[in-house]
């Protein structure tokens, strides 16, 4: 897999940023009347890990003009040490624009976590590739990845076409196409027949093919294994059998990867991941993590793995990097990781939790 040398971003994510508000002390929403509230995406989490660890990022979103929680949104982007960029929407009144909320618990226990979406009005589903100058982004400053996900491709019919323009540039500039299916039910009910061409066109321009357990079978219709048993480490051969399909079908793809995730409880799981690069298997059986806020450890998975590409590492070390960044990611109140340096997530690879003095 052949990175573009001149460039000015290591990894580009189109996004629709929004707000998560989480109760404080793992309490349910309905009953707390206390809540930590910070800025959010799916896309923001994956490049947070290599803009922690000091690569160049750049953000393509959309914001409401003159709203606060855009300029907290902002604020937050910075002190991540991500560059942004995007148009500023008018919010047209009280009933016009605004950014998503993501309303959460983080469970406990026996109790597992709730999500509500709260998405009507949405600033990011009106994304268009008009709005950017994609030949200054990949053909002048150069882009070595580009990150999409299903998330911002399901979200709407301008942005599905979006992400479909910004897929076609950056294979004609040379960027590597990373695409997290990222299948969300609420997003493709009513909308399978419009959504399906789509997805099928980005995954054959992409070089990183990655879901989770479930991922490919909704929004690829590739056969699986069932993912609702209890021991999920005994179905990783079917997980193999299964990306050999896909395989099949979109066979320019050159890394194609699994989260594999068995729930214990709301703060234990079983975390592991399988990867085919080339025609090289790598295997991360299922290993016992702590878990604070199960939000983003997916996210997490892949921005290792893409960090370990963009360093040009062995693919073992991107495996093992993407699974010890997703087990990072989910230690922390923030839904993505927030690494100090490299040496605090090849700990956590390590199964070293002794302190650092």
């Amino acid at each position: 897999m052949q990175l573009r040398k001149e460039y000015k971003w290591s990894l580009l994510v189109p996004t629709s940023m929004g707000v998560r508000i989480t109760p404080v002390n793992n309490q349910p929403v309905y009953c707390s009347d206390t809540y930590i509230m910070q800025a959010t995406s799916a896309e923001t989490n994956v490049a947070s890990i290599a803009a922690y660890l000091g690569m160049p990022v750049k953000v393509l979103t959309t914001f409401v003009k003159d709203s606060p929680v855009a300029r907290f949104i902002k604020n937050n982007l910075k002190s991540r040490n991500m560059f942004f960029e995007g148009k500023e929407v008018p919010q047209g009144g009280p009933w016009g624009y605004r950014h998503q909320f993501n309303i959460a618990d983080t469970g406990f226990g026996s109790r597992g976590p709730r999500v509500h979406n709260d998405r009507a009005g949405e600033v990011g589903r009106t994304l268009n590739a008009g709005d950017f100058d994609l030949d200054r982004i990949f053909g002048q400053e150069g882009v070595q990845i580009i990150h999409l996900s299903g998330l911002i491709g399901a979200l709407s019919k301008e942005t599905s076409r979006f992400c479909l323009e910004l897929a076609r540039t950056a294979k004609k500039y040379g960027t590597l196409v990373s695409f997290d299916l990222n299948y969300r039910a609420s997003f493709w009910k009513g909308c399978e027949k419009e959504l399906g061409p789509v997805f099928a066109e980005i995954a054959s321009l992409s070089d990183i093919l990655v879901g989770n357990e479930e991922d490919f079978q909704l929004c690829l219709g590739i056969e699986g294994p069932e993912t609702g048993g209890k021991n999920i480490a005994s179905q990783i051969d079917n997980f193999k059998r299964m990306i050999e399909c896909v395989k099949k079908t979109y066979s320019n793809t050159s890394v194609y990867a699994t989260t594999l995730r068995q729930v214990k409880d709301a703060n234990t799981h079983y975390w592991g991941a399988i990867m085919l690069e080339g025609n090289n298997w790598y295997v991360i059986e299922p290993r016992e993590i702590a878990v604070l806020d199960r939000i983003g450890g997916g996210d997490g998975f892949v921005g290792g793995l893409l960090y370990g590409i963009l360093k040009g590492w062995e693919p073992e070390k991107w495996l093992q990097f993407g699974w010890a960044s997703g087990a990072l990611a989910v230690t922390f109140l923030t839904d993505y990781a927030q690494p100090a340096d490299e040496e605090m997530v090849w700990s956590i690879w390590e199964g070293n939790a002794r302190v650092k003095r």
